[in-house]
């Protein structure tokens, strides 16, 4: 037997594990019996953890340094932490990091492709969603590990790196995938109640017990955005981590006593298996497909120019069999692009400034792609794993009070002099109209406390 194939079979029996990070769960910040399920299931999950003799932890984590276009890999040799932010500062964290796998992990992720490395590190301090972990495993190092707002299929490709750089360096490892389920579970919990949040808890668990992989990577961006999870990415990472595996899995605790959903599952490589990469691919393929024939007229025209304008800098010129309904009206449009259901972009006018929706479009199209402030103009590469949905709006009308507007059915303006705020009605996770009327107020700069107008509006909204 060749040293790679025994190099392979040592890790063979890579361990790696979805875990929550409440950390009531932790003695001296809660009473450690509030969450009794989870408690049990880390204890028993660290034990065997511990059994393996791990090298290096490498630990996924939601709330370490995180950007949309780029995962982070923690730098340098240690870090410290306590939970001084849940009123415990006593409780401290001291690691060791494994800096020569963190390095070969983002020599890996280049080698494939992927943004990810260890630069724009903000605070070197661990996070809650290291520490609770850590309080339960041991493990002489960790490499530690953000998320990103990359494809989910981006994600995947990254675990695949972890493991690959593991190998190399004949590094015997566990991976924690740290991550809670949907924050939307009861009415009376921190975030209130989404219908979505039981779905995606109820779809997230049956992947982990039938280790589906392939199926979680099919989950509906709109419901996880809806469920406000901090989990799946996490789960995504580690589903990577375990391609070309044969995986045992075991679903140990699932409970949401505080409206959040806690889920903790242990997976155990057994054997090669085919990688799934070329299955999710294509299902993602597949999907976006069936997006594109799903299109109405106004949505297919801010997609096409949107492509000709980032592929060759010049807008599409409007089509001689535009639909009349595009043509015959003015009136003021917003045109969002979402990547993997994240906002990519959003640009929009209250009031038509073109001679007609079509040629509203066009320009707003190409102010949300291109000119949105919030972030980076859209490259070619990512042109197809976009999304869009076009706005057109009513007239503003003014409104005496909040009893006047409707989340689902208007969009705010909130007016303070010069400053202006607006928000579209119907937006994932805004379920009230104080939220709504504060978000506005936040994007037009105005304080809650000043005198402002309201008024409101009515969209057709094309997706």
């Amino acid at each position: 037997m060749d040293i790679e194939q025994r190099k392979l079979e040592e890790l063979s029996m890579l361990k790696s594990y979805l875990v929550p990070h409440p950390p009531l769960i932790v003695p001296g910040v809660g009473a450690g019996d509030e969450i009794p399920d989870t408690r049990r299931a880390y204890a028993r999950v660290a034990s065997e953890a511990a059994a393996v003799h791990p090298d290096t932890a490498v630990v996924i984590s939601p709330h370490s340094v995180l950007y949309g276009d780029y995962i982070h890999i923690s730098p340098g040799k240690s870090a410290k932490g306590n939970f001084g932010a849940f009123r415990a500062g006593h409780i401290k964290f001291s690691v060791a990091y494994d800096d020569e796998l963190a390095k070969r992990i983002a020599e890996c992720a280049e080698e494939d492709g992927i943004p990810a490395g260890a630069l724009g590190e903000r605070d070197p301090a661990l996070d809650h969603g290291v520490m609770v972990p850590l309080y339960f495993f041991k493990s002489p190092r960790i490499v530690r590990v953000s998320l990103s707002g990359l494809p989910l299929v981006e994600q995947y490709r990254f675990g695949m790196c972890i493991r690959r750089a593991a190998l190399s360096l004949s590094r015997r490892i566990i991976l924690i995938a740290s991550g809670d389920m949907s924050h939307k579970l009861k009415a009376d919990g921190p975030y209130g109640f989404a219908k979505e949040g039981p779905a995606h808890d109820e779809f997230v668990r049956g992947c982990a017990r039938d280790a589906d992989f392939r199926r979680l990577l099919s989950v509906d961006p709109a419901l996880c955005e809806r469920a406000a999870e901090c989990g799946l990415r996490s789960f995504v990472t580690l589903a990577g981590a375990m391609d070309g595996m044969r995986v045992e899995s075991r679903v140990l605790a699932y409970e949401g006593p505080f409206g959040v959903g806690y889920l903790t599952a242990a997976f155990t490589g057994d054997g090669k298996a085919d990688s799934l990469l070329p299955a999710i691919r294509s299902d993602a393929e597949a999907r976006l497909s069936r997006i594109r024939g799903g299109e109405d007229p106004f949505v297919r025209l801010a997609r096409r120019n949107v492509e000709s304008y980032v592929r060759t800098g010049k807008p599409t010129p409007l089509p001689a069999d535009a639909d009349p309904a595009l043509l015959s009206r003015r009136a003021g449009v917003f045109v969002s692009i979402k990547k993997d259901g994240n906002l990519r972009g959003c640009i929009g006018t209250i009031l038509p400034t073109e001679r007609n929706i079509a040629a509203e479009i066009l320009a707003n199209s190409v102010s949300a792609a291109a000119r949105d402030p919030r972030f980076d103009p859209i490259a070619p590469e990512e042109l197809d794993a976009l999304t869009y949905s076009v706005d057109v709006l009513s007239p503003p009308e003014p409104v005496q009070s909040k009893e006047e507007l409707d989340v689902l059915r208007y969009g705010v303006i909130v007016t303070c002099g010069r400053r202006r705020g607006l928000l579209l009605p119907n937006l994932d996770g805004v379920d009230t109209v104080d939220m709504q009327v504060s978000i506005a107020l936040q994007k037009g700069g105005i304080r809650e406390d000043e005198a402002y107008s309201l008024e409101r509006f009515e969209v057709v909204r094309h997706t």
